[in-house]
């Protein structure tokens, strides 16, 4: 068969491979999807913190912009409630912007964020259905800040707040809770300040891939592929649009780095970098156990010390070890400019780029009506590495130029997932919305309009459950009967209590 959007042949079964800063208050720049394996054995813990995708394109209906999506909180279960999915309080998300190619920020977009609860008598997340960001039965709502922060040669001489207090898109509780919450998303699309626009709330993870990759290359045979482990898990998302001219050094430099990082407060008050993601799957699947947590803790000026892991990666070795295709010769300088400096005449910020690990987007390049999902390797130069769109085979992409497709090697390695699960919004956020809570099969007998709140019998079963209503009658019996039973056995000492008293001795 053949993949749509592409020229090259496609196959059901395929496979892929401390102290707060001087400068402007952070200690370091910060990880990778925490479920993929983890992109650090510490943030792994702390999910709030950990960053598990990074996005950058140039927004395809407004093409004089750049837009980022960054998420955290991978695996969100759509129905974990009481306590849904929140940002962190005490923790700074930061956009970083590198824009002449000295490994140093000129830019960075910091995102803060503040709780409020309206009822702390009660446990429930929203007391009522919720038909705005206002509404009273909201009982837990986020807002946030957004700081525009210019450095020069990685120090602050400028601060701005282009967004103040504005309202995140809360979790999707479900449909009794939020009837419409496309409306409650529109609600909290901000424009900024500076001509752009900012959102953050729940969103459908972007990400597409199998990841019973990690049963040794989809179980050692082959026998793992095309399954989207994502599918129905929701993360948290800051998505971010700023006018191209705000960001590049010009349009004869068009070209920026970007990458992401969280930094959380500790003790003393300070911020301490816990989590970086730039390139995907760069400290998932490029960098050792041993570099995980250095890296989240790391900036990019200081990548030097990971050139190792990528002109000498692991994953053609494992390739090669199980399934008998040969390893592509070392070193491998093809990944350096995929991973490190960018794609000399596609990508890179300057002609002598310091290498480090970060996403790098053209923003002269302008975006297509027809992306194919395995972008600059099928001749769609908007696509991966140039940037990062939603929908990105990323996992295919990376597979194949890890085995060698720069550099003669051709191959149509992937893991048999080729999209999202749901199709991504035309306008901006982009993110698909979240799935809702209320997903999986209604109450047995019933329909999405129907009232059974006193009803007991059938309709009271989960669809497709066997018992039937005797079942349930005995049920409601047994309970009768254990009420019963207890009020009984409450009389009985009582009883014995009064009688005892009243003996003489």
């Amino acid at each position: 068969m053949r993949d749509a959007g592409s020229s090259r042949p496609s196959y059901v079964a395929r496979w892929p491979p401390g102290a707060r800063s001087r400068r402007y208050g952070r200690a370091g720049t910060g990880s990778g999807r925490g479920l993929l394996p983890p992109g650090g054995p510490l943030i792994s813990g702390t999910p709030q913190y950990d960053n598990t995708d990074l996005y950058a394109f140039v927004s395809p209906d407004k093409p004089d912009t750049t837009t980022i999506v960054a998420n955290w909180i991978p695996f969100e279960e759509p129905a974990g409630g009481p306590n849904f999915y929140q940002f962190a309080d005490d923790a700074q998300y930061d956009l970083h912007i590198d824009n002449n190619g000295d490994a140093l920020d000129d830019f960075v977009f910091r995102y803060t964020f503040s709780t409020h609860v309206k009822n702390k008598k009660t446990f429930l997340y929203n007391t009522g259905p919720v038909t705005s960001l206002a509404d009273p039965d909201l009982n837990i709502t986020q807002s946030y800040d957004v700081e525009l922060i210019k450095l020069k040669k990685g120090r602050a001489v400028y601060k701005t707040k282009i967004a103040d207090n504005v309202p995140a898109a809360p979790s999707d509780v479900g449909d009794a809770s939020m009837p419409d919450y496309a409306k409650l998303r529109s609600q909290a699309i901000y424009k900024t300040t500076n001509g752009g626009a900012t959102f953050a709330g729940q969103a459908d993870d972007p990400f597409f891939a199998d990841l019973r990759v990690f049963d040794l290359l989809y179980g050692g045979n082959l026998s793992e592929v095309g399954n989207d482990t994502l599918k129905g898990y929701n993360v948290n998302t800051i998505a971010l649009q700023v006018p191209n001219d705000l960001i590049r050094q010009s349009k004869s430099r068009p070209t920026v780095g970007i990458y992401s990082t969280t930094q959380r407060r500790n003790a003393q008050g300070y911020y301490t970098q816990v989590s970086r993601l730039g390139n995907p799957l760069v400290n998932e699947v490029v960098n050792p156990q041993k570099d995980k947590d250095k890296f989240n803790a790391s900036q990019p000026k200081d990548d030097a010390q990971f050139l190792k892991n990528v002109t000498e990666p692991e994953i053609p070795k494992l390739i090669e070890s199980i399934y008998k295709i040969k390893a592509p010769s070392e070193p491998r300088n093809d990944l350096v400019s995929v991973f490190l400096t960018g794609v000399k005449g596609l990508n890179t910020e300057q002609p002598y780029a310091k290498p480090s690990e970060m996403l790098r987007l053209n923003t002269s390049i302008q975006p297509t009506a027809h992306p194919k999902r395995l972008g600059v390797l099928d001749g769609d130069n908007a696509g991966f590495p140039n940037g990062r769109r939603l929908s990105d085979d990323v996992i295919d992409s990376a597979l194949q130029v890890m085995e060698g497709e720069l550099v003669g090697s051709k191959n149509d390695l992937g893991d048999a997932v080729d999209k999202n699960d749901k199709g991504f919004e035309k306008y901006f956020p982009y993110v698909a919305e979240p799935t809702s809570g209320s997903r999986g099969p209604l109450a047995k007998g019933t329909a999405s309009d129907s009232d059974v709140k006193n009803q007991l019998g059938d309709a009271l079963q989960p669809a497709g459950a066997s018992s039937g209503s005797d079942n349930m009658m005995l049920m409601v019996a047994s309970a009768a009967s254990g009420v019963a039973g207890v009020l009984l056995i409450g009389a009985g000492v009582a009883w014995w209590r009064r009688r005892m008293s009243h003996r003489p001795y």
